[in-house]
């Protein structure tokens, strides 16, 4: 007779669910993880494998030879690549610190028991709701060189507006895409620092005011240090956000006038959908994808290095 012998059905039901409760977070983000993969994962890795080959759908359906590493050298030598390149940094660099500090402008305020101020955050939110692309054409009437309201402000305030309007001059074309993108995203760090700014405990304030801190003080050495983590989180997204900047650039200026607010993300656009360059697309794609990838990974390094979780 066996030593041991075989466990009964009823023997096995608790060690069955207690692989159950011990795996069941891992079942329920299962779905998730493979929704993952198959939309990111899998494009990237595709993207990769073509980014070695001669691909173009207007030539030929499949690829028709492999070139190495040609697609990234043509795309690095690229002078509208270069400037799409440029321009991106300038937009997500820009963008990103002028909307968090306009953002904790406005969050401070709201923190003030002034009139109004539920109406005022109700309001506030609207503009982040509006799909970028219906924000383009709104600001492309905006700036409508024959009777625009933003043309006909500056000109009643007596600044110059080149005489092809502010989205047809390179020197305001630019300038004029990060104001729609700060127009519409500012309220988004306003909201999320204001939520943060509220979870600061008022004994810590009333101490410090107590002591006859400065207000300049209480923000510095107080609230932001308290609200540091969520800071650092959204500005690493917007940051990722403003670096893939295509719709309003499509609608408003279509990556001119020349290659003065050409975008990566358009310039992804046009070679992969208008040129149907399949190769060197996946090239630039992935260029892109180190370049904002090493950047986020300098910046979390440096955000995150004296903080203890």
């Amino acid at each position: 007779m066996h030593a041991t012998t075989l466990r009964s059905p009823q023997a096995l039901a608790p060690v069955r669910r207690g692989f159950v409760r011990r795996n069941l977070p891992y079942f329920l983000i299962a779905p998730s993880v493979i929704m993952l993969l198959a939309l990111i994962a899998y494009p990237l890795l595709f993207a990769l494998k073509s980014s070695f080959y001669f691909w173009n759908l207007q030539v030929g359906p499949q690829p028709l030879a492999f070139v190495g590493l040609d697609n990234y050298v043509q795309a690095l030598n690229a002078f509208d690549f270069r400037a799409a390149l440029t321009n991106t940094l300038i937009l997500s660099i820009l963008g990103t610190a002028i909307e968090f500090s306009l953002g904790l402008a406005i969050a401070l305020v709201l923190l003030e028991a002034l009139p109004g101020m539920n109406v005022v955050r109700a309001l506030l939110i609207l503009p982040t709701t509006i799909a970028p692309i219906v924000v383009g054409f709104l600001f492309r009437y905006l700036y409508d060189p024959g009777g625009g309201l933003v043309t006909w402000v500056l000109q009643s305030l007596w600044l110059p507006v080149p005489a092809e309007g502010i989205l047809g001059s390179p020197a305001t074309a630019l300038a004029a895409i990060l104001f729609v993108d700060i127009w519409q995203w500012t309220p988004f760090f306003a909201i999320v620092l204001y939520a943060s700014l509220l979870s600061v405990p008022d004994e810590i304030i009333e101490a410090a005011r107590l002591d006859r801190a400065s207000a300049w003080t209480i923000l510095t050495r107080i609230k932001l240090p308290l609200i540091r983590r969520t800071a650092i989180i959204i500005v690493m997204l917007r940051f990722m956000q403003i670096f893939n900047t295509f719709d309003t650039v499509l609608v408003l200026t279509r990556g001119g006038p020349g290659t003065s607010t050409r975008t990566l993300g358009y310039s992804l656009y046009e070679q992969g959908l208008v040129n149907f360059n399949v190769g060197l697309v996946s090239a630039q794609t992935w260029i892109a994808v180190l370049i904002v990838n090493i950047i986020v990974a300098l910046y979390v390094f440096f955000a995150f290095r004296n903080e203890e979780w």
